[in-house]
């Protein structure tokens, strides 16, 4: 007889969700967890970026705030600070989900576990533990390049404990990592540099709206090498780095980032001992039910690369725990997923862009509405917004919004739901707007 009826390796998003809600269908569920309960999301990822973010919009906010009537007569910044209410605040998050898991009788495991057959896994401890299934949810890692000196760079999971605020800061990449943390530095009053490879940047989102953040980021000052890589970085006595260009002149700095791609996390998990099918990526091959090549084996989230943000795992993790212990058999919909960029000024997106509908539907019409925020323009900056409708020129059909400007993430969550109800143009044009808002461009497009 088996100890559990699922054992699942990792506690992240997915593997919290697909364990507390399985446990609560009545199975015996046990998770196990190398790192901290709650995964990358949670201790190093979008919930302590995002706490970095709003500190950094304070920057521009107190430089607003004479117009406006508010005396600051002077603006420090603390690092260490925020860095340290931000690290309280994920061991709180890591306590609640713990709580939440006990509190479901999920037994925990801090230690790390591997598999050791279709029904078996391994502890670090050397205990042997048996399940009638098994799901794996243990999520990406940073890609780190092997190039000389790489030790002296740091990836985005370290740059949370920072010492100290760097003067300068190189940033590898050009997804959304590179760009949200080019932001939050620039805002913190580093001199910011991001290079990359190519001069193509946050490539699935719409290209105007990414010209469009391009344009006020280097006038925030962030400087961008395109076509240009890291060959080699050198550390001089005091600290500094010296890092060796192929493209671009030689650059030195203070700290350098990569946020060069994240690849699942499957190394030494035992998958070729159980049999599990992996791609040529290192993902763990799956269908429609998150089952793998092996019928007792699972997977959910990062790890499976399908579409690597936190609530597609959340998701995943439920569907699991409803499909076999719920007796309601679910699967996942990819085909309208919204996304954000935390950049500054934040930039989000949902369905096709333009240049994703005119390859797929050939008639495609567009509305934009280029515009300066309210409050931008009391403040005397002139910084603009762009939100942009993709609409289907045969149907009528709004089949992608996309947007950068202030709060756009959460105007997208909203209007998301147009794009999932299949709604059209004439549904915005027949909504009243609410006005004043950013918002009410939506329904004014003509």
């Amino acid at each position: 007889m088996a100890d559990y009826d699922l054992f699942v390796i990792g506690a992240g998003s997915g593997g919290v969700r697909a364990a507390r809600v399985s446990a609560a269908y009545g199975a015996r569920v046990a998770i196990a967890e190398e790192y901290k309960v709650g995964g990358t999301c949670v201790i190093r990822g979008c919930v302590p970026k995002k706490l970095l973010i709003f500190g950094a919009h304070f920057a521009e906010d107190l430089d607003d705030a004479a117009m406006f009537g508010w005396d600051v007569p002077t603006k420090r910044f603390d690092w260490q600070v925020l860095r340290d209410n931000v690290l309280g605040e994920v061991c709180r998050l890591e306590e609640a989900y713990t709580e939440t898991l006990t509190n479901h009788d999920v037994t925990i495991y801090k230690e790390r576990a591997e598999l050791t057959g279709p029904n078996k896994v391994r502890l670090a401890s050397g205990k042997e533990v048996a399940a009638d299934k098994i799901l794996i949810a243990t999520g990406a890692t940073p890609v780190m390049p092997g190039i000389e000196g790489i030790e002296h760079a740091i990836s985005s999971n370290e740059v949370f404990h920072l010492e100290q605020l760097p003067k300068r800061v190189v940033i590898a990449g050009g997804g959304y990592i590179a760009n949200e943390f080019a932001g939050i530095f620039d805002q913190f009053g580093s001199q910011v540099t991001l290079v990359n490879r190519t001069d193509v940047i946050l490539r699935h989102y719409d290209q105007q709206i990414v010209d469009r953040l391009m344009q006020i980021s280097i006038r925030k000052g962030i400087d961008f090498k395109f076509h240009a890589t890291i060959e080699k970085i050198e550390k001089h006595d005091d600290g500094t780095l010296d890092v060796r260009m192929t493209g671009c002149d030689d650059i030195e700095t203070d700290q350098l980032l990569f946020a060069t791609g994240r690849k699942p996390n499957t190394t030494s998990l035992g998958l070729d001992a159980a049999g599990v099918a992996v791609g040529d990526k290192g993902q763990i091959k799956v269908d429609a039910d998150n089952r793998t090549s092996v019928p007792s084996i699972f997977a959910v989230g990062d790890v499976t690369d399908r579409i690597q943000l936190t609530p597609v795992a959340i998701r995943e993790g439920q569907a699991f725990a409803d499909t076999f212990f719920g007796n309601n058999p679910t699967q996942v919909d990819y085909s309208c997923v919204p996304s954000a960029v935390f950049s500054h000024p934040p930039l989000a997106g949902v369905g096709m862009t333009e240049g994703e509908a005119r390859n797929k539907l050939g008639q495609v019409k567009t509305y934009t509405s280029d515009f300066r925020a309210m409050k931008n323009v009391l403040a005397g900056r002139n910084e603009r917004s762009l939100y942009k409708l993709v609409v289907d020129g045969t149907t009528d059909r709004i089949v992608g919004i996309h947007m950068i400007g202030p709060d756009a993430p959460e105007i997208l969550q909203a209007a998301a739901i147009a794009i999932k109800g299949k709604l059209k143009k004439a549904d915005f044009d027949a909504t009243v707007a609410l006005h004043p808002t950013m918002a009410e461009e939506l329904v004014l497009m003509r």
